[in-house]
């Protein structure tokens, strides 16, 4: 970015105001372009990999899990945080399938990385398709990790993301979707997906 952009904000300062497994609260002091002095607060975490896994027939790996920001179970797609031992995204995209599904891929190829939420984080999520999936390793669940695994119609589970139900307000979002897709790192990954592939799964 232009450092001499008129938008542009000045740090001067930056402190972790609270930390906890996953992601640190970061706070910065900045000037806005007018002048004025504030503080600034937004989420601190590491890459993150989203892993959109196909087995042998094309069905879709998914997993559902208890989501405690929202009360409910949430289906969704592989995905986690990149470690330190990963040796590229790519192996870290590899170690979140195996760990949370037990399933392990032929292949794996970069689909795109975005940056979901960067009004209030600094999170990029690099998002993978893995091909020829099968369950061929034991799952390695974190202790704050509720999951079960199923594999999905392809076609299932597109339409459950491009699914145009009505927006839920604060008072109802724990309600069921009825097999609806909530997960807005899933919806993104098989719609970039389809967008780029159309409807056959294969590479």
């Amino acid at each position: 970015m232009d450092t001499d952009d008129e938008l542009r904000w000045e740090t001067t300062d930056s402190a972790v105001d609270y930390t906890c497994p996953g992601f640190d609260v970061r706070r910065d002091e900045v000037t806005l372009p007018d002048g004025t002095e504030t503080d600034y607060h937004y989420v601190d975490e590491p890459h993150a990999v989203v892993v959109l896994p196909f087995t042998p027939d094309g069905d879709v790996v998914v997993i559902e899990e208890w989501r405690q920001a929202v009360g409910r179970v949430n289906r969704g797609l592989p995905a986690g945080s990149v470690e330190a031992d990963d040796a590229d995204f790519a192996a870290a995209a590899r170690r979140e399938l195996r760990e949370e599904t037990g399933y392990e891929a032929d292949t794996v190829s970069h689909l795109f990385s975005a940056e979901p939420t960067n009004g209030i984080a600094n999170s990029v999520h690099h998002h993978f398709v893995a091909q020829g999936c099968t369950p061929t390793a034991e799952t390695d669940l974190d202790f704050n990790e509720s999951i079960r695994v199923e594999t999905v119609d392809y076609d299932a589970i597109l339409a459950a993301a491009l699914d145009s139900a009505e927006p839920r307000s604060a008072s109802n979002r724990t309600q069921s979707d009825d097999g609806g897709l909530r997960d807005g790192r899933a919806m993104l990954a098989l719609t970039q997906y389809e967008l780029r592939h159309g409807v056959d799964p294969e590479p």
